[in-house]
């Protein structure tokens, strides 16, 4: 039984036995390894857990040692307690090595039947990127290669930079509420990405300006064609000189990157409240070359966006001299020209989110 007969029967101490402290220190120094021996040999948890009762448990070899401390010699106690604490800990650190290890087998055993590491991996699935991504990248890809910066501003916008600073005056038809979102009646939903022209201009002050603007904006509007929630980029071009030939040349640039080279172009006049003068820019069909088909509606021709001169009040808004600079801006919207491109007939689909669709992508 070892360390003097346990020095107890059933918690009975023998005084002649406990005296002998030397003794008692011999037999707590094998108790380490004693425990490391059983430990090794240990090969379940239940197991483990009846070598730490024995050893550290209430009744344990470890315990009774240090519950007879107070039999001892007084100058004694202190050796011995202190050399029992040392074999508790040990013992204790030896139990939990012996458990994690032990954990670590089981693991390593269970995932060796589960799973057969000699066979190849499997790839992961990979998403797609939503075409309107791919749109926006592509067209900002073209617009950064001309020089344009990227410009961006917030979706809630104060009614001066979406409406008033644009030369939209209070009785304009974009003011009703079937077409914009009011927060309150100074702040809206920004119903175009232009405020950021306003906001870059005024911020730049000094010419060149030639900016970039991506982002979503917010209509009362719903159908196979238009969504409350669409995305657009606008472009401010504002310098000495700049003129209508540089719209158009601009542009042209832009189809031909888009869309591909031998397209046609042409400009038709219109009115937009911030440009003057105004046109819409449309493109020979590139689906039928001009023979007309369903695309074009016949016509030969696509409509892709709208552009002009920046108006003079617009420039004075924004804190600079109609006299001394000259600007042109352009408003494309970034679903239809997605729709075009990869021939999508309907503005729903890029919110569905539906595998099938985007997978084409």
């Amino acid at each position: 039984m070892g360390l003097a007969a346990l020095f107890i029967a059933e918690g009975l101490f023998v005084q002649s036995e406990l005296s002998n402290t030397a003794q008692v220190l011999g037999e707590l120094e094998g108790l380490s390894s004693a425990a490391q021996s059983m430990l090794k040999k240990a090969k379940t948890h239940e197991a483990i857990e009846a070598i730490r009762v024995e050893y550290l448990g209430k009744k344990g070899k470890v315990s009774l040692i240090l519950k007879m401390m107070g039999q001892l010699p007084e100058g004694d106690r202190r050796e011995l307690g202190l050399k029992a604490n040392l074999v508790r800990d040990q013992i204790d650190s030896l139990i939990e090595d012996s458990v994690s290890s032990l954990e670590k087998r089981q693991r390593d055993a269970f995932l060796s039947e589960s799973i057969d590491v000699s066979l190849p991996g499997s790839g992961r699935t990979l998403g797609y990127e939503h075409p309107l991504a791919l749109m926006s990248k592509e067209l900002l890809s073209v617009f950064q290669s001309l020089g344009f910066e990227i410009a961006h501003g917030p979706e809630i916008e104060h009614d001066f930079y979406n409406f008033e600073a644009l030369n939209i005056p209070k009785d304009h038809p974009a003011r009703e509420m079937q077409d914009t979102f009011y927060i309150t009646p100074e702040v809206v939903l920004r119903t175009q990405t232009s405020p950021v022209q306003i906001r870059t201009m005024i911020a730049q002050k000094e010419p060149p300006i030639r900016i970039a603007s991506p982002g979503r904006v917010f209509r009362r509007d719903q159908d196979i064609t238009h969504s409350p929630i669409f995305h657009q980029i606008e472009l401010l071009y504002v310098d000495k000189n700049v003129s209508f030939a540089d719209l158009k040349g601009t542009l042209m640039i832009f189809i031909e990157q888009v869309f591909g080279k031998g397209l046609k172009m042409r400009m038709r006049p219109s009115y937009f409240p911030f440009t003057e003068p105004s046109a819409e820019v449309d493109m020979s069909c590139f689906a039928c070359a001009q023979k007309g088909c369903r695309l074009c509606k016949g016509s030969g021709w696509i409509e892709i966006l709208g552009a002009g001169m920046v108006d003079p009040e617009v420039l004075k808004s924004a804190q600079l001299d109609p006299e001394k600079v000259s600007g042109f801006a352009v408003g494309m919207g970034v679903e239809r020209l997605a729709m075009l491109k990869y021939g999508i007939s309907d503005i729903r689909h890029f919110y569905e989110n539906d595998l099938r669709f985007l997978s084409q992508f």
